[in-house]
Order: structure tokens, then sequence, then C-alpha cells
């Protein structure tokens, strides 16, 4: 574990991303041991309130497990953490992560039909007006990447109807893991977010409560983008 001193500007913010980003590359292992507090505040520079503090924050990550009177020890955070680590794993090293990249992929195509069969069965009175608002906004649309957020707009509104806590913070972290790359993605996504009439079709479904054909409609609008990308990761898996 290469330790470095933090800048004050966020001490315990500085601590939490040092060890968090080690933990995350694999440069402290599952079991392995922190320094004493006392060690990392001697080491980092910082007060050991600071070095507690942020302790508390990896403990609530599931990245540490801190033990009164004992160790702090790393976790394995593929099996205790949650989904608010995903943008952090999607850059590792300096660069994207293709396994996390397929894995965002692979969730969005399996669960956006099931979000829009659920948005079907439990529609609102106002689910109608926002969905046409939302697809007239993405059919004005020209940039490329302005399209994109207005497609995930879109399926904001659509979340929403779904009425299921677990689906919409799903969707809010996919989400933040997403839009730092929309530029890059841009050429590939055209041909999905340019398919306003399939947008179309998927509000209908979904304001007519017809829940199979939501479902039907969302796959075969995410699919065709989907199998592009994955299919893209592929080959740059192939060539390094």
């Amino acid at each position: 574990m290469a330790l470095r001193p933090v800048h004050r500007r966020s001490v315990p913010e500085d601590v939490f991303d040092q060890v968090m980003s080690d933990v995350l590359n694999g440069e402290m292992q599952p079991g392995e041991a922190l320094p004493s507090e006392r060690r990392l505040a001697e080491v980092l520079g910082v007060s050991r309130p600071a070095i507690r503090e942020a302790l508390k924050r990896l403990a609530a990550a599931g990245l540490v497990e801190v033990r009164q009177g004992g160790a702090t020890t790393v976790r394995d955070f593929r099996r205790t953490a949650g989904l608010d680590l995903l943008p952090q794993l999607l850059m590792r090293g300096g660069e994207l992560d293709l396994a996390v990249i397929r894995s965002i992929l692979e969730t969005r195509l399996h669960n956006g039909p099931k979000v829009a069969e659920l948005a079907a069965q439990r529609r609102g009175p106002q689910t109608r007006e926002d969905l046409e608002a939302a697809v007239q906004a993405l059919a004005e649309q020209t940039d490329p990447v302005a399209a994109q957020r207005r497609a995930l707009d879109f399926w904001d509104l659509v979340v929403d109807g779904a009425e299921s806590i677990a689906f919409r913070l799903m969707f809010n972290t996919l989400r933040a893991t997403y839009e730092p790359v929309l530029p890059a993605l841009a050429a590939v996504m055209i041909s999905e977010v340019g398919q306003v009439d399939a947008y179309r079709a998927l509000a209908d479904a979904i304001v007519h409560g017809d829940a199979s054909a939501a479902h039907d409609n969302a796959h075969q609008l995410l699919e065709p983008a989907t199998t592009a990308l994955l299919a893209a990761l592929n080959r740059l898996e192939e060539s390094r």
C-alpha cells in the first residue's frame, strides 16, 4: 500500500479515496490489515479524528471492516459493497474496465424491459403527458450526445412509472456511471436514440397499460445497440 500525504482541502475524503483506490485496484487484498490509526495519521500527516472519519466511510461502503480494539481489515467488495461503487470501478488504472462496461450493458438490456412492463402496469394519470413530452424532446434533438440525454430523461420517467425503489436506485447509479462516457458512445448509440418511433411505440404501450407490448418494445429498442456495443467490447479485449 503506497501511502501519500493528502491535501488538506478535504482530509477525510482524500484518505477515503486513497484507500478505496488501493482496494479496488487490488493493491490491498481481502483480509489484509490496514496500518493502525496512529500509523496512518503519521504517514499521511493528518489527525487521527480525520482517519477515523475516513475509516467509517470506508466501512459504510463495504470496503473495510473496523473492529473495536482490533485491526481494520480489507473486505471483499464484490460481496459487501453496493452499486454506489460502480462509477469508481468503471475507470481503474486510468483505463476503462471492459468487464464493468459489459455488466452495465447486460443490466441495461435485462432490466429495461422489466421496468417498462411494470410502468405499464402501474401507470399514473400524468404518465401520458410526461412520456409524450419526453419523446417530443428527443425528436427535436439533433445533437447525438444531447439526444442520449433526452433518451435517459425518457427512461427516467419510465423508471418513475415502475414505482420500484430498487430499480430507481439502480437506474440512478447506472446513469451516473454512463453519462460521463456519452460522447464516446455517440456513434453507436445514434442508431438507438434516433428511433423516435420506437420510443413513441414504447410510450404508447405503457400509456395503454399493455405490459407485454411494453416489455417487447423495450427489448426491441435496447437490444441492437447493446449487441453492437458488446461486440465492440469483444474486439477491444481481443486486441489487448
